[in-house]
């Protein structure tokens, strides 16, 4: 394709390189090949059920861990709005009726007085509409406080990030899933007294989040008894993707730019890979619970974080033995563990030094799963890699050939799914960092059709984080309670019991 002088200096501006442009206008046009499956993961074959004296053993590991002082950060991605959770009130703002007609509208409605942000939301409808909620409603005016929840000059909740909305009602005031995660990173992921949390936050919204974040740090400081480190990225544009024309062809805006995109959340690897610490905790921002539920949570957190750092240990020991030349026993013992413990089969069952070397020295990273119960996500697999080994990974639907009989069963029968609860540990056996970009497989990013100014366009995501971004790491899947997984998709998620 040529491109023009125009569209070198704007790619140029993005920091992204022709070739890089070459290559995803190929793939857009011929797209991802599927992944070759093996197995869905299940308890006993890639995914690990510890006992009560097992997650014991692992909590006092994590503690043991954390007393040594070792560099741990809670890294949130919080840059996602807010506003596909208000899809269906916005429907409503914009409908041909006025009073509430669809069970969602219904409930929204019957229960407002249960949502965290009720008193912020009757304190805005006071003031722009001169009466209050409940008068509001008895005179049949619903979409004027739909309005002030969603609009600008009311809680802006429609364009606000999720990070910044009121989820949880507590006596002395609501919170927001930010300051849920400050209160988590004090109970799990705090060494020395120290909390470190990383927020990665959209350009347009990052000084709002830091002004907030300073107004509430302190009192969960004090509370907690730790000094938090509270650090902030965004999104890199040079991980911006170009999007095409249903042919293949760049989609151009109406003065001839093309149209970039965020690439999806693998772009993070890049700010993860910027991230100094030994030990680096992930989950959605929006995966919260209040207090009084917290302490399942904090207990999986430490259990997951305990697995990785035993296993480290090993993996660790492990390379030191092949550093000094290890006996053929020896060497027995790594093939035991890489394949029993870290779950890597390796291709013609061919495994000597440099193999073990190969499949020991990468990052690691632990992932809660938890029983499928038809939420939407990826879910665990062990799968074909590039070198013809097999791993553990975790899929997304759109990475899964279905026209393939036997992956389809494997796909709809899997017994758990991806909550994105991961801890992952960064540094090589010398201390070193992983460049964790060079463990990406970039051979599976996602098309998926969107449109702007009506006009239809095809969207390239890249590696998803915790799919292909995180392809060739060690991974190993532990069961948790599905207590510890509570997503807020749409706002009356609010109102499901674990988050009143």
């Amino acid at each position: 394709m040529n491109l023009s002088e125009k569209d070198l200096q704007q790619i140029a501006a993005r920091g992204i390189s022709a070739a890089q442009i070459e290559t995803q206008l190929h793939q857009a046009a011929t797209g991802f090949p599927f992944l070759r499956l093996e197995a869905a993961a299940a308890v006993g074959n890639g995914i690990v059920a510890p006992t009560a004296a097992e997650r014991k053993e692992y909590v006092d590991a994590w503690e043991q861990y954390k007393a040594e002082g070792h560099g741990i950060v809670k890294f949130v991605p919080a840059s996602g709005a807010a506003s596909r959770m208000f899809k269906n009130m916005f429907s409503f703002v914009d409908a041909d009726y006025d009073v509430p007609t669809t069970d969602f509208e219904k409930k929204y409605f019957n229960e407002i007085e249960k949502f965290a942000f009720y008193d912020a939301l009757d304190a805005v409808c006071v003031k722009n509409e001169g009466k209050g909620i409940k008068a509001l409603m008895a005179e049949g005016n619903y979409k004027a406080v739909a309005s002030n929840m969603l609009k600008k000059e009311g809680l802006n909740y429609g364009q606000l990030p999720k990070g910044m909305l009121l989820f949880h009602k507590y006596p002395e005031g609501p919170r927001t899933p930010m300051e849920e995660h400050l209160v988590e990173g004090a109970l799990y992921a705090a060494s020395k007294g120290e909390a470190h949390v990383h927020f990665t936050v959209s350009h347009e919204h990052m000084e709002f989040f830091k002004q907030k974040v300073a107004e509430k740090a302190d009192g969960f400081a004090q509370k907690y008894g730790v000094k938090y480190d509270i650090s902030f990225s965004e999104q890199k544009p040079s991980t911006d993707t170009i999007a095409t024309n249903p042919d293949g062809t760049p989609f151009r805006e109406a003065d001839g730019s093309m149209l970039f995109r965020p690439g999806g959340h693998g772009a993070l690897i890049e700010n993860l890979n910027e991230i100094e610490a030994d030990v680096i905790f992930i989950k959605n921002i929006d995966n919260v619970v209040p207090d009084r539920l917290k302490p399942e949570t904090v207990e999986w957190k430490q259990v997951i974080a305990g697995v990785l750092v035993s296993l480290q240990k090993k993996a660790f020991r492990y390379l030191e033995l092949l550093d000094k030349g290890a006996t053929e026993a020896e060497l027995q013992e790594m093939a035991a563990f890489v394949e029993k413990e870290l779950c890597c089969q390796p291709k013609d069952n061919k495994v000597d030094a440099d193999y073990l070397r190969r499949k020991l020295n990468r990052p690691m990273r632990v992932c809660g799963v938890v029983k499928n119960v038809g939420e939407p996500g990826g879910g665990p697999f062990l799968t074909y890699n590039q070198d013809g080994t097999v791993s553990l990974q975790i899929l997304e639907s759109s990475q899964i050939d279905t026209a393939n009989e036997e992956y389809m069963k494997m796909f709809t029968q899997g017994t758990h799914f991806n909550p994105v609860d991961l801890v992952c540990a960064v540094k090589d056996y010398k201390g070193q960092p992983f460049n964790l970009p060079d463990y990406v497989d970039k051979s599976t990013g996602f098309i998926s059709s969107k449109s702007k100014g009506g006009k239809e366009l095809k969207a390239l995501e890249l590696p998803g984080l915790w799919n292909g971004a995180m392809s060739d790491w060690n991974t190993v899947f532990v069961e948790v309670p599905l207590g510890t997984f509570n997503p807020v998709k749409t706002v009356n998620d609010l109102l499901r019991d674990q988050h009143q």
